[in-house]
């Protein structure tokens, strides 16, 4: 297959848990398999944002009137996963590793970091939003290609982890809830699978270098595609 006839541009998205206690409290970031010590029962309600106005996405699913389970443990959980607390002053330990790897990313540092909101909806996140923290931008990776360029890099809270679902009920667990993940994101400078192999490869090998957690499920990567021309919807 010739990508470069087919116009394919890609880039990836990379979600990396960081090795330090959760972002927004003191709690510790491990995961629990034993029973939990306590489950509450949640349902979502859409209201409106700073703008006055209701997300349309957050309306359809509170439609779907869907009940939300959350197990907690009294070690790792506590009132801000539960968001029956503000959040606490942001992880220092987790902050300092972010800069460590925009700057090893070659970014450049905002001088001012603002905790924003983003919108969730499928009751992952106790709260309806998840806090998340632009770091860096503009940075690149030298690649056997050339450089590949780093859009954005954010510091962000992971969300609570699935254990049930179905159309009417969903149970999470709240020990995933609040770990940190730095997501780093690529601009859309990748031509070939092997150069997004390469790249994802890259980047991996730098994260190593820092304080993050390993194993399966403490990386998650997401990659964006498109190609030449339009499909025609009939």
């Amino acid at each position: 297959m010739d990508y470069f006839k087919l116009g394919l541009k890609a880039g990836l998205e990379i979600h990396q848990q960081i090795d330090s206690g959760k972002l927004f409290c003191r709690c510790g970031s491990y995961l629990r398999a034993e029973a939990p010590d306590f489950v509450v029962k949640r349902k979502l309600h859409a209201v409106p944002g700073e703008s006055g106005e209701v997300d349309i996405a957050a309306l359809h699913e509170a439609k779907l009137e869907r009940d939300f389970y959350y197990e907690g443990y009294d070690e790792n959980s506590c009132l801000v996963e539960l968001d029956e607390e503000p959040p606490h002053m942001i992880n220092e330990e987790a902050l300092d590793e972010a800069l460590k790897i925009a700057l090893l990313l070659n970014c450049e540092i905002y001088q001012i970091a603002q905790i924003m909101r983003k919108t969730v909806i499928d009751g992952s996140n106790t709260s309806g939003f998840q806090r998340t923290v632009l770091i860096a931008h503009d940075g690149f990776i030298e690649m056997s290609f050339g450089k590949v360029g780093i859009a954005t890099i954010c510091l962000e809270e992971d969300a609570a982890r699935i254990i049930e679902k179905d159309d009417k009920k969903v149970v999470f667990r709240l020990d995933r809830l609040g770990i940190p993940l730095i997501e780093i994101a690529t601009k859309t400078e990748l031509y070939t699978p092997e150069q997004i192999k390469e790249c994802a490869l890259k980047i991996g090998e730098i994260l190593r270098a820092c304080k993050v957690r390993r194993g399966i499920g403490t990386i998650r990567q997401d990659l964006n595609i498109s190609i030449k021309g339009m499909i025609e919807w009939k």
